[in-house]
C-alpha cells in the first residue's frame, strides 16, 4: 500500500510577537494582479505559473528579545517555496529565521541562512522537506538584539512554485554551478545507502553508505556533475540540497533508477513522485512513466539493456517493447558493473548492440555511460570506481538544465576509462550545411559529404568509422599519429547508410572513447 509523507510537528512554539510596527504586503507576480494586504483564503493557482510573495515590515528597540510571527497564505497546488530574506544590520541589529507550516514549526535557522527552500522532495538544512500544505504559514523572526531607538527594515520575498511549473535550471543549487558554453564531464548512474549502495565504516563494518563518500570520488575523479541514482525512491534529495551546498564545484543531478520486472531506467532530474511498479494498477505501462519524467523536465535513460534477466539478474536486462522510441531519450551502452564484470565494453554482455538496433530502426537515443558504482571506496579490483566511464555533454553551461539539453540534443561522447584530456568530436558538412554529433544532415547526391573528426589524447591511436540503417558497410579505420588531430574524410556523393558514428582504440586496440552519430536525410 502506498505510504503517504506525512509530517509530524510537536511543540510548536508560541512566541511573543513583537510591539513594534509591522507592514506585510503580498505583491503577486502573475500579470495583472494588483498590488494587496496579505490575508484572506488561499485561491487556487495556475500551476504552470510562480508567484512571488514580498512581505515587509520593520522592528524597533521595543522588539528586542521578541518574537515576530508574521502570516501569509500558500494555495493548494504548490510544491516549492523559497524564502529569501533581508535586513537592515545596523548598529548590531540580529534577527533570526524560522517557519510555520499550518500544521506546526517547519523550521529554525536562526541567523545562519538568508534564502530557504522547503518542498515535498527535499528541504535547506534546518527545515523539513515534505508536502507544502495549503493555508496559512507564518514567518518566524526572532529577534536577539535591536537597540532603543534604532529601526531596522526587513523584506522577506517568497516564491510559490506549482506542481505543473518548467523544472528549476538546478534542483539543488541557484543557477549554474559554472557558465558558459563547454564539455562537461560527469557519471549518469551511482548510488549509495540511500538505496542498495554499501561501504566499510571506520572501524570496518560493512554499512549503508553515506552518499558524501560518492560525491567526495566524483570531486576527486575531476568531474563537473554527477547523478545520484536511488533505485525508486527520493528519500536522498534533501540530503543532497545541503550537500550540493558545499560541494559547489560540482553538478548534482537528482535521479532515481525505475527497477521493473521488464528492464531498468534511469530518471535523471525529477524530484516528484514517480511510480514504479510497471505492470501494477499504480503503472499499468510504461508510456505513463515517460509522461510523468516529461512533465517534470526530465529525461529517461534505458540502463544497461544487454545484461540478462532471470534469477542472474533479476530485470536487469531490456524484455519490454519500447511504444515510442523518441521519447527514451538515452541508452545506457557503457555500465560499469558491466565492464568490470566482463573486462569490456564490447562482447557477450555488451549493450552497443540494443542501442544500435534502436538507431536502425530510425529512433536516436543518445548513448551515455554510468559506472553504476556501489561502494565509492571499493578498489578497482572489485567494482568500476565512480566517474568509470565518464560521460562527456556539451552543454551551454553547468547546470541541470542545460546538461539534460546537451543530452537530449546529442552531442556527447563516452570516456570508457574516466580520464580527462581524452576526447573525440564528430561534424559533417555537405554543400553550405554543416552539423554537429548528435545532428542530421540533409544528403541532395550532388556533392561529396565531407566528415571531420576531432581527437585528443590517444597518439598511435586508431578510429573506426561505424555506420548503420537499412545499409550499412565493414568499419574503415583511420589512424590517428598525433596527440591532438583533425581529420576530414569524404564520405562520397550520397552515403547508403544512415547513420555514422566513431569507436577511437589506443595504441594496444583498447576501445577507449565512443561518439555519438550523425544522422543523414
Amino acid at each position: 500500500m502506498l505510504r503517504r509523507l506525512r509530517i509530524v510537528m510537536e511543540g510548536r512554539l508560541r512566541g511573543v510577537i513583537g510591539v513594534g510596527l509591522l507592514i506585510c504586503t503580498m505583491l503577486a507576480s502573475v500579470p495583472g494582479t494588483a498590488l494587496a494586504r496579505q490575508g484572506g483564503p488561499p485561491s487556487e493557482p495556475d500551476p504552470g505559473v510562480a508567484r512571488t510573495l514580498t512581505l515587509t515590515g520593520t522592528l524597533t528597540g521595543a522588539d528586542h528579545q521578541t518574537y515576530v510571527e508574521v502570516p501569509f497564505d500558500v494555495p493548494p497546488g504548490i510544491e516549492r517555496l523559497t524564502l529569501s530574506f533581508e535586513y537592515d544590520r545596523a548598529d548590531r541589529t540580529v534577527i533570526d529565521l524560522g517557519l510555520y507550516d499550518p500544521n506546526g514549526l517547519r523550521g529554525w535557522s536562526g541567523g545562519n541562512k538568508s534564502i530557504v527552500t522547503v518542498a515535498t522532495s527535499d528541504a535547506t538544512p534546518s527545515y523539513v522537506p515534505g508536502p507544502v500544505f495549503p493555508g496559512q504559514w507564518r514567518l518566524l523572526l526572532g529577534v536577539p538584539n535591536i537597540r532603543q531607538g534604532v529601526t531596522a527594515r526587513w523584506t522577506a520575498s517568497i516564491r510559490l512554485v506549482g506542481t505543473a511549473a518548467p523544472a528549476p535550471e538546478s534542483a539543488f543549487f541557484d543557477g549554474p554551478i559554472r557558465s558558459g558554453p563547454g564539455w562537461y564531464r560527469g557519471d549518469f548512474h551511482t548510488h549509495s545507502g540511500q538505496s542498495d549502495g554499501s561501504c566499510d565504516s571506520l572501524s570496518g563494518r560493512r554499512i549503508p553508505c553515506p552518499v558524501f563518500r560518492t560525491l567526495e570520488r566524483a570531486s576527486s575523479a575531476r568531474l563537473d556533475f554527477i547523478a545520484v541514482t536511488e533505485h525508486n525512491t527520493p528519500a536522498g534529495f534533501a540530503e543532497l540540497r545541503g550537500l550540493q551546498a558545499y560541494y559547489d564545484n560540482l553538478l548534482i543531478l537528482p535521479g532515481r533508477e525505475i527497477t521493473t520486472f521488464y528492464g531498468h531506467m534511469n530518471a535523471i532530474g525529477p524530484t516528484g513522485p514517480l511510480p514504479f511498479q510497471l505492470g501494477s494498477p499504480r503503472l499499468p505501462a510504461l508510456p505513463e512513466l515517460v509522461d510523468a519524467v516529461d512533465a517534470q523536465g526530465g529525461i529517461l535513460s534505458i540502463n544497461h539493456p544487454g545484461m540478462p534477466s532471470g534469477e542472474a539478474c533479476m530485470g536487469c536486462g531490456w524484455t519490454m517493447p519500447i511504444p515510442d522510441c523518441a521519447r527514451i531519450t538515452a541508452v545506457e551502452i557503457a555500465n560499469g558493473g558491466t565492464m568490470h564484470l566482463t573486462g569490456s565494453v564490447e562482447g557477450s554482455l555488451s549493450h552497443i548492440p540494443f542501442w544500435q538496433g534502436l538507431l536502425d530502426a530510425g529512433c536516436r537515443p543518445t548513448a551515455i555511460g554510468g559506472s553504476d558504482s556501489h561502494d565509492p571506496d571499493a578498489a578497482a579490483d572489485r567494482q568500476s570506481p565512480v566517474g568509470r566511464p565518464t560521460t562527456v555533454v556539451y552543454a551551454r553551461d553547468l547546470s541541470q538544465a542545460a546538461i539534460l539539453d546537451g543530452v537530449r540534443s546529442g552531442r556527447v561522447f563516452i570516456d570508457l576509462g574516466g580520464q580527462p584530456g581524452l576526447f573525440v568530436d564528430l561534424a559533417a558538412t555537405v554543400g553550405g550545411a554543416s552539423t554537429a554529433m548528435g545532428g542530421t544532415l540533409p544528403i541532395t547526391g550532388d556533392e561529396d559529404v565531407q566528415l571531420t573528426i576531432t581527437v585528443s589524447g590517444v597518439p598511435g591511436g586508431l578510429i573506426e568509422l561505424i555506420t548503420g540503417g537499412p545499409t550499412s558497410a565493414a568499419p574503415e579505420t583511420l589512424p590517428v599519429h598525433g596527440t591532438s588531430e583533425v581529420l576530414i574524410h569524404s564520405l562520397g556523393r550520397n552515403p547508403e547508410y544512415s547513420w555514422i558514428r566513431v569507436n577511437v582504440r589506443d595504441a594496444d586496440g583498447h576501445l577507449i572513447l565512443i561518439s555519438n552519430p550523425i544522422f543523414f536525410q
